[in-house]
């Protein structure tokens, strides 16, 4: 008899298991079916000229880490998981640097330290961390005076050290990208900081030759006398821009694997009136290929870079650059890397496309409706601050109510 209830025991337990089983297994799709799809939800927060932080005229330690954290409490509370904060603005650091001194937006002066003394990329990356958002150090890599009129320059910085690498452009000072000392300079700087800090990112913007000046050729004929070797001018400067771009991709995934590597273009890759096989049916004053020099989409092929986030800040049916038509490019043209769109918040109340309310929202619905994309970057923090349009709520309360990490990158685990 005991052997009988032992033996119906074990049977109706073995039922019973195998019933939960079952019922595990049938909710197990659905839970998973119910899970938000991952998505780069990210923020520009620039430093150059005190645009977003720390603000204008804010040298007190503590002021600025409180400003900092509202800002970062901000973001997160509108549903976004990533920033990408602007930390070598000018050939200068957010941070102790053996290379270039302090930068003045952040004390006032270059090269003088912060009072209290803190170090802001440790913080603001621990900060971000403690959120669960990503941190992107954002540098820019050729830019070493902003106004050559009034910028304040330290007597360290690599423009005394070595003004033989610098060229004068407009009101501006930048590297001269032909320079191969001033590449390896740059390498250096920027293999430091994925050295030093659990940085998720480097991230570069549009800035690599300088936007077109209006009647003025940029002054590097010197340097193409040098070490043209032949090559039409333009083929010269690309080539320049990749050597650059391929030297730190090397440096940054020597240094940490995982670190990625991303930029940011401007929206134009090439017209298609230039390239009738791979331009856009855009008619752009300035593009990528032709006039910065850079060829975003050979950085792709050749695996030098993570991610792409195009800076598509025109509307729906723009009559130069409409915003449907450059998702749909870089779409067909991400080479199976990450595409994030660079949204102009900013544009807000600019004109009548932006004074529309429902203008954000649906580029936003456009892109998750569009093949190969995996998020969105917006230009920039401060202008949330004023929630224009009720965009603000219109993330946090519909498109980004649900909590999500951003895409993992098969290739870099």
């Amino acid at each position: 008899m005991k052997l009988f209830f032992k033996l119906r025991i074990s049977t109706l337990l073995s039922t019973i298991s195998g019933y939960l089983l079952f019922i595990t297994l049938c909710e197990l799709p659905i839970k998973i079916k119910a899970q938000a799809t991952p998505e780069f939800r990210g923020v520009w927060v620039a430093t150059v000229d005190n645009i977003d932080w720390p603000p204008q005229g804010n040298f007190n330690t503590d002021s600025q880490k409180t400003a900092f954290t509202a800002l970062l409490d901000r973001h997160q509370h509108n549903g976004l998981n990533a920033l990408v904060v602007q930390v070598r603005p000018c050939t200068d650091a957010f941070y102790p640097s053996q290379y270039e001194p302090w930068s003045e937006w952040l004390t006032g002066v270059q090269g003088k330290p912060p009072t209290p003394y803190y170090d802001p990329l440790a913080f603001m990356i621990s900060e971000t961390h403690k959120r669960g958002m990503v941190f992107h150090a954002w540098m820019n890599p050729y830019r070493a005076e902003f106004n050559i009129s009034n910028s304040s320059i330290a007597a360290t910085h690599i423009t005394r050290l070595h003004p033989e690498w610098f060229l004068t452009y407009g009101d501006k000072r930048y590297f001269d990208p032909g320079n191969k000392e001033a590449q390896r300079y740059v390498t250096q700087v920027v293999t430091d900081v994925v050295s030093r800090y659990d940085v998720d990112a480097i991230h570069f913007d549009d800035y690599f030759y300088p936007y077109r000046i209006a009647g003025k050729d940029f002054p590097d004929n010197d340097s193409y006398a040098q070490h043209g070797n032949g090559m039409r001018k333009d083929d010269w400067r690309r080539s320049n821009t990749d050597s650059i771009i391929s030297m730190l991709s090397r440096a940054i995934k020597t240094e940490k694997k995982r670190c990625q590597f991303g930029i940011s273009p401007f929206g134009v890759w090439r017209n298609q009136d230039k390239d009738p096989l791979d331009g856009s049916n855009t008619n752009g004053a300035q593009t990528n290929y032709d006039d910065l020099y850079a060829d975003i989409l050979l950085w792709l092929k050749k695996d030098w870079i993570d991610y792409v986030a195009p800076q598509l800040y025109w509307e729906f049916g723009h009559r130069i650059a409409p915003y449907e038509v450059l998702l749909n490019w870089w779409s067909t043209h991400s080479y199976g890397k990450h595409c994030y769109i660079g949204m102009g918040i900013y544009r807000a109340n600019s004109n009548a496309a932006w004074k529309n309310a429902t203008q954000l929202p649906r580029q936003i619905e456009a892109m998750r409706n569009t093949p190969n994309m995996k998020g969105v970057i917006f230009f920039s923090s401060k202008t949330f601050e004023k929630n224009p349009n009720g965009w603000n709520d219109s993330l946090r309360l519909n498109y980004f109510k649900e909590t999500v990490k951003v895409p993992e990158m098969d290739w870099l685990k």
